[in-house]
């Protein structure tokens, strides 16, 4: 899905960009396109980018205008809750919590078509996906789980610290059985 086609390479071009211009700060791939970097691809029509909008002195609300409008300049079109970058539909999202401000903070660098980005931990993309509850979500864990592509440990520390051990204990017992490592 992320391979071959230069489709991505322009989304990702224009995303960095906007962060060298101070239109966004550290973003991070998230959602399903960023679990393609860790497991088999699998479809989606949009592409989650998690931003830290730049703030004004004094000013409470974030917005996402200044995003955009750029977008919009640069001939981006807006559909809906997203807006085309390339052919991809994006959709900018600030972290609502702390779960989200870490993984965008502790996103890890890829390279896609040859354009570096940042991409959510698996970590932290499983600890979402638990929070989030749906069952594409438990999907998503199960495959990270089957694929072996998140480490049991780290992910035990991002549970513990955002308060999700309990229903990570409660997904095992439905989903896993009774594992334990």
């Amino acid at each position: 899905m992320l391979g071959g086609n230069g489709v991505m390479k322009a989304t990702l071009e224009a995303i960095n960009q906007m962060q060298t211009d101070g239109v966004i700060g550290k973003y991070a791939i998230g959602g399903a396109v960023g679990a393609t970097f860790y497991l088999q691809p699998a479809a989606t029509l949009d592409v989650d980018i998690f931003v830290t909008l730049p703030t004004s002195p004094g000013g409470l609300l974030l917005s996402l205008a200044p995003i955009y409008d750029y977008l919009k300049a640069s001939g981006g079109k807006v559909e809906d809750e997203y807006i085309v970058i390339g052919d991809w539909p994006v959709q900018f999202l600030p972290p609502s919590d702390e779960l989200e401000r870490e993984a965008v903070a502790e996103s890890v660098s890829a390279t896609v078509e040859g354009v570096q980005t940042w991409v959510m931990t698996a970590e932290h993309l499983v600890a979402i996906a638990l929070r989030t509850g749906r069952t594409k979500d438990y999907n998503r864990i199960l495959q990270f789980i089957e694929q072996d592509a998140v480490d049991r440990g780290k992910l035990q520390g991002v549970l513990e610290r955002h308060e999700l051990a309990s229903r990570w204990q409660k997904f095992e017992r439905k989903y896993l059985g009774d594992i334990h490592e």
